[in-house]
Formats: structure tokens, sequence, C-alpha cells
């Protein structure tokens, strides 16, 4: 899957150092440089970009703002910053991914991949015959809690539940209260691990003890299958058989 980019930051040596990470990536093609942010929405309106690296602290427009401003695009942001304490706000804007400066080639490539698995369920729908593998191991996310951000192991992820106005990730553990609404968290998890089943609920596939016509069990918990939701659950659960 190719993806396209853009880079906007007040200072060139940071904009040298992202086109060289880019260039190192076959699948990743540099748009264009801006060292000024207002020239950067005009571009963003006119390339619709799927990746902004976004500079915080900038002249004229700083990133916050510059993210108020895109908010309705389609293009994901991954901020890069110096400062770790911009953590919060940025995530508070959905941002994909936040980059402590200097990035890591590493990093980096880490950042771009949880985009492109972002973008991925949008232009690739599942095929009725289509044979899933079984879900991957390891991996995490941060999810925004109080004024934290905790990192939470996708092992450990039983299911997710949103109530009226709170989002209650349950572990094997114990229960996390997030700040992030459901869709920001489906964005997050993986597709090939997690689906979502009901309009309040999102399961993590591996999880599943049982199916029983319109409700699924992990642990004792019984969770309903929405009519929204049922036909893409159980063409994945039949994508899983041998």
């Amino acid at each position: 899957m190719n993806l396209t980019c853009i880079t906007v930051d007040d200072e060139p040596l940071a904009l040298r150092l992202l086109a060289d990470h880019i260039s190192k990536l076959p699948n990743l093609k540099l748009l264009g440089s801006f060292t000024n942010p207002l020239e950067a929405l005009v571009a963003v309106g006119k390339l619709s970009p799927d990746i902004i690296f976004l500079d915080i602290q900038m002249p004229e427009l700083n990133g916050i703002q510059f993210m108020q401003i895109v908010e309705q695009s389609k293009s994901k942001i991954i901020v890069t910053s110096a400062y770790p304490e911009y953590a919060i706000a940025g995530y508070e804007h959905n941002v994909a991914d936040y980059l402590l400066k200097p990035v890591p080639l590493q990093r980096f490539i880490k950042a771009v991949e949880r985009v492109r698995t972002m973008l991925k369920p949008s232009s690739q729908p599942i095929v009725q015959d289509a044979h899933i593998k079984l879900p991957h191991s390891g991996g995490y996310i941060f999810v925004k809690v109080e004024n934290k951000l905790m990192r939470v192991e996708l092992d450990n992820i039983l299911y997710i539940e949103g109530l009226k106005n709170y989002v209650y990730i349950h572990t094997d553990q114990n229960k996390i209260l997030t700040l992030q609404v459901m869709k920001q968290l489906e964005e997050l998890l993986p597709s090939n691990r997690f689906v979502r089943v009901h309009k309040s609920y999102i399961v993590a596939i591996n999880k599943i003890k049982s199916v029983e016509r319109i409700q699924l069990i992990i642990g004792d918990t019984k969770i309903p299958v929405g009519a929204t939701y049922a036909e893409r659950f159980f063409k994945i659960l039949e994508g899983l058989k041998d």
C-alpha cells in the first residue's frame, strides 16, 4: 500500500532529517516540505496527503491550531516535536502518533506502519471467501487516562465497552477508564485482532470463548452482536475456519 505525505516544520534541519527517513521507505512518497504552516494548509487542500508530519511549536500558526483547521481532512497526522508535554493535546486531536525529536528511523517506520494499518480497512474490504489468518500477538496502544497516556498491551485486552459518557477497556488484569471514544479506539486497534460487534462493544477475536446466536461470550461476560455489525463479524469467524 503506497502512502503520500508532507512535512511541516519551521526548522529546515528537521525537514531534512524527515526527508532522509522518507527516502528510505519505498512505499512512502514525499509531496512537499514546508517551513510555513500557512503554505502547508494550502497543500493539504490541493494534495490531500495520507500523512502530515507536523511540528507543534511554529510561528504564525502552531501545530495545535493547524490540526484544528485540517480536522475534517482525510490526512492522518504524525506529530514530530521536541516537547513531550504537548502529547496530551496532540492525542485530543486524534493524532496517529507522537514522535520526539530527533526522530530515530526505527520509531519513524513504526509510526508510518501504524497509519498504513489504520488506512487499510477502508481500502481493502473483506472478501466473502477470503481466508483470514489467525491474529498475531504482541503490540500495544497508548490511551488517555485522566491527565496522562497509559500503555495497554494488546494481548491483555478482552473487550472494550462504551457506556453513555465513558469507555472501559476490560483486560485480564483490570478495567481501564479512558477519555477516548469508541471510534478512536477502533481506528487504533489492528483489524485482524479486534472487531466491533456492537455500537458499544469491540472485542478481541482470540478471546471469544463461544458464539450463541446473536451474542458471544468472553470469560463470563455475554456480549450482544448488533445487527449493523453481524454480517462482518460472522464473515470474519467463517474466515478463521481451517
